[in-house]
């Protein structure tokens, strides 16, 4: 089964979120937008997962997170992927953190990479893909809503768990349901 690793979001901010896409999606009609329920912080992308490999990571997964108070995090400013590109590829909301969400995903990074995933080539840089740029000839105006909301601060919530995803892909898109949480403590 296919997998990540991941933060989901507290309806609050995925509704604040969802209406933001609702104003863009207008405007940019080459660009396949993310679902409210879809929306998450990626922290570790498995890919295709065996179920024995399944407790492991959740083993793993426990003990990582016993290690971590809640973390308080912000989703503020917007962007896109490549930085200052006319013909982006990902469209982003930011999150900050401070440095406990950096060391709590090189910990699941370590531990991945300890049981044979390969470790990450990029540097994490925390986002939430709002949308992924089909056709960039047709986003000018969504680009100009970005740059429009640098500054915006889409919520803020604390961090209680992990959860272990399974993504299933479907015509409509993928369909994420959670395979175990994990507490921060």
């Amino acid at each position: 089964m296919r997998t990540f690793i991941a933060i989901d979001l507290s309806p609050e901010i995925k509704a604040r979120l969802a209406d933001f896409v609702g104003r863009l999606a207008p405007l940019g009609r080459g660009v396949k937008w993310v679902t409210k329920e879809a929306m998450h912080l990626t922290l570790k992308f498995l890919g295709e997962v065996d179920e024995a490999r399944t407790a492991k990571i959740e083993s793993g997964l426990r003990s990582i997170a016993a290690k971590f108070n809640p973390i308080t995090l912000t989703c503020q400013g917007a962007g896109a992927f490549p930085p200052g590109s006319p013909k982006p590829r990902v469209l982003w909301v930011g999150v900050e953190a401070g440095p406990d969400l950096a060391l709590l995903q090189e910990d699941i990074e370590r531990f991945c990479e300890k049981i044979g995933f390969a470790r990450e080539a990029r540097p994490f840089h925390p986002h939430l893909t709002l949308g992924r740029v089909k056709a960039p000839a047709d986003i000018r105006a969504v680009l100009g809503e970005f740059d429009r909301a640098r500054a915006d601060v889409f919520g803020r919530m604390i961090v209680q768990r992990l959860t272990f995803f399974r993504s299933q892909l479907r015509p409509s898109g993928a369909e994420y349901s959670p395979l175990g949480e994990f507490s921060l403590q």
